[in-house]
């Protein structure tokens, strides 16, 4: 279960694609750089054989700078530090061999859905939440389409799009009224979305 969570957090963070997450290995992490190496995808169709990405574009490096991507990296550390092996798998099978996104599915993802009366979703989900976290956060586009992976910004658009105004204002009451019934006892009010969450990367 410990893996689960962390691969769902790691995928909400990074924006990988789930066939990149599961073939991560140590050393594509540099916690000095707040970076996540991606040159390997695992196929899910083969039973996870680990092989090249799916594209030229895919390969490449997501910096994590923002408060999501720095906290995500904390947990990683906390994960690797009885892992001396660089070359080992961070999300493994208890032989150390890859993981299916099914198995993280079927065993973590759709129950917490269904414990939270949520629909069913994968962990693609994550992927799209990652995209939008930085266009609200004002990532320049080009930046987005790069740490995401796409091949042409086309495909970053169909991940992006316009939020009505009517939405934007009313997340932010919502967020408001949350921190008058955090301050009475004693929890530190949750920064807003935009606020330290801009990736240095213009």
């Amino acid at each position: 279960m410990r893996t689960i969570l962390d691969t769902d957090s790691s995928a909400a963070a990074s924006g990988l694609r789930s066939g990149e997450l599961l073939a991560l290995r140590m050393n594509d992490i540099d916690f000095k750089a707040s970076t996540v190496r991606v040159d390997e995808s695992s196929d899910q169709r083969t039973n996870g054989r680990i092989g090249p990405c799916k594209n030229a574009a895919a390969s490449r490096t997501v910096a994590l700078h923002d408060l999501e991507g720095k906290k995500s990296m904390r947990r990683l550390k906390h994960l690797l530090m009885s892992s001396p092996n660089a070359e080992a798998l961070i999300f493994r099978s208890k032989r150390g061999g890859s993981i299916l996104e099914t198995t993280i599915v079927n065993q973590g993802l759709y129950p917490a859905l269904k414990a939270l009366g949520l629909p069913q979703g994968g962990l693609h989900g994550f992927r799209r939440r990652c995209n939008r976290r930085w266009e609200l956060a004002g990532v320049n586009p080009a930046v987005i389409r790069q740490q995401m992976g796409h091949s042409s910004h086309h495909m970053t658009a169909l991940y992006s799009g316009e939020i009505p105004l009517d939405q934007v204002w009313e997340m932010r009451r919502r967020r408001k009224c949350l921190k008058r019934m955090e301050r009475p006892i004693g929890i530190e009010p949750t920064p807003e979305p935009w606020q330290g969450s801009v990736l240095p990367l213009y």
